[in-house]
């Protein structure tokens, strides 16, 4: 009886899994949809609000390695470097040697970008989380941020070990 009832849990479990990570899809679908549309008109995508809100940051003040930043968006620094490039041919970031490592490049936001950042894209971008976190109390929004977390520190554990077993071979 009691394998009977931990089977059922554990095919509850599974169902529940597949329908969350596929909410997980949905969302990140529409983000990148309905995000890019909040900040279009600033000649922006949702990829690249990202990258001026991680250059936004007090901690990123003196600019950020193309590594750094790839890491911290969590994307791969291929994919990363042709979005820097449209973003640097835009006008809204700069690129220079970092002066500790003449190897490595150094991505700062530009004058311009920052203006673009602060002026007309950050103002879009709190009326977007507004519309769409209308229904959510605060307390709502603090548990789906705890939830979040919680699965992507599991994700980047599982990511970290697949890169160590694939260094191993």
């Amino acid at each position: 009886m009691v394998k009977a009832t931990e089977k059922h849990a554990s095919s509850a479990k599974l169902e529940l899994a597949n329908r969350l990570f596929f909410r997980l899809y949905q969302c990140a679908n529409m983000l990148h949809k309905t995000g890019t549309r909040a900040v279009e008109d600033e000649g922006l995508t949702t990829q690249q609000w990202a990258v001026l809100g991680a250059l936004s940051r007090d901690e990123a003040a003196h600019g950020m390695g193309v590594g750094d930043l790839a890491r911290y968006l969590m994307v791969s620094r291929q994919n990363l470097s042709g979005l820097l490039s449209r973003m640097e041919r835009d006008g809204h970031i700069t690129t220079e040697p970092d002066g500790k490592d003449r190897r490595a490049r150094l991505v700062k936001m530009s004058e311009s970008g920052r203006t673009l950042w602060i002026q007309q894209a950050t103002p879009k971008i709190h009326r977007y989380y507004e519309t769409v976190l209308e229904d959510f109390s605060v307390d709502d929004v603090t548990h789906t941020l705890h939830y979040l977390l919680k699965l992507l520190d599991n994700m980047k554990q599982l990511d970290d070990a697949n890169r160590a077993r694939n260094e191993e071979e």
